[in-house]
């Protein structure tokens, strides 16, 4: 527990199971210090409920191992909410030297029983939430380090987009902003990379669709929460350094085509 270790935001810890919380535990693990942000009203729209408790208990065992760690509620529908996040971690642990952004509204729906608030909500959290996140982000940084990475920045995205009609739309404004981002950025020597993790089993998929995506997967089993870290670790890593503006699929082989 040094003012040595950088920190990371890492967005969208809900739940313990999530592939968030696997993303703070493998971080924490590489030395960082973390931050994380949970909406537990987002939570308790979806058909698992809000986890509370699972909040402490993360910060808690982030400790424990030899983190700082501070959670922080963030409402991303409300636009103030990114620039207050990033303040609210700066004054707490220090500047963000890593954002993590694996928040996201997510509610299946199609083109003709789309609604106009749900199509809102998503663009909201899943688009200008990011955007406005990456802008406070880029502000702790001083001009002229081309060529330092000197910080990073890792996004969530996905393919869906049938029968997911705002999610899969919002995610694909989601790859401009970061893909934007890597160029206007590395001025200040910030990366920032996409990863398609896939689907991973979170407790969300029925015994059913567990089994037909296990046989779409070429490597044969379902992805985990730590399939996606260790990704999500070496991109932050000073290994990583060289990588920028990549969408990375990150699946196992999940649905080559054959």
């Amino acid at each position: 527990m040094t003012a040595e270790r950088p920190i990371a935001l890492v967005t969208g810890v809900g739940r313990r199971i999530g592939i968030a919380a696997g993303i703070v535990d493998g971080l924490a693990d590489d030395g960082w210090d973390i931050a994380f942000s949970y909406w537990d009203g987002y939570e308790s729209r979806m058909p698992w409920g809000p986890d509370t408790a699972s909040h402490d208990e993360l910060a808690s065992a982030l400790r424990a191992a030899g983190a700082r760690a501070l959670a922080v509620p963030a409402d991303f529908e409300q636009p103030d909410a990114p620039a207050a996040l990033l303040r609210t971690v700066n004054d707490e642990l220090g500047p963000v030297r890593a954002l993590v952004l694996c928040h996201a509204e997510s509610v299946d729906s199609g083109i003709l029983d789309t609604t106009v608030e749900s199509f809102d909500r998503h663009f909201a959290v899943n688009a200008r939430a990011n955007w406005l996140l990456i802008r406070a982000f880029a502000e702790q940084f001083a001009a002229g380090a081309a060529g330092a990475a000197l910080g990073r920045i890792v996004a969530l995205t996905s393919d869906h987009t049938a029968h997911n009609l705002p999610y899969g739309a919002s995610k694909g404004a989601l790859d401009r902003i970061v893909q934007a981002s890597a160029v206007e950025l590395a001025p200040l020597g910030i990366t920032a990379n996409l990863i398609n993790p896939g689907p991973i089993d979170t407790g969300w998929m029925t015994p059913e669709l567990a089994e037909a995506l296990r046989a779409e997967t070429a490597l044969g089993r379902l992805g985990t929460p730590r399939d996606t870290a260790d990704l999500v670790s070496f991109l932050l890593s000073p290994d990583g350094g060289w990588m920028t503006g990549q969408l990375l699929h990150s699946n196992g082989g999940f649905h080559l085509p054959v």
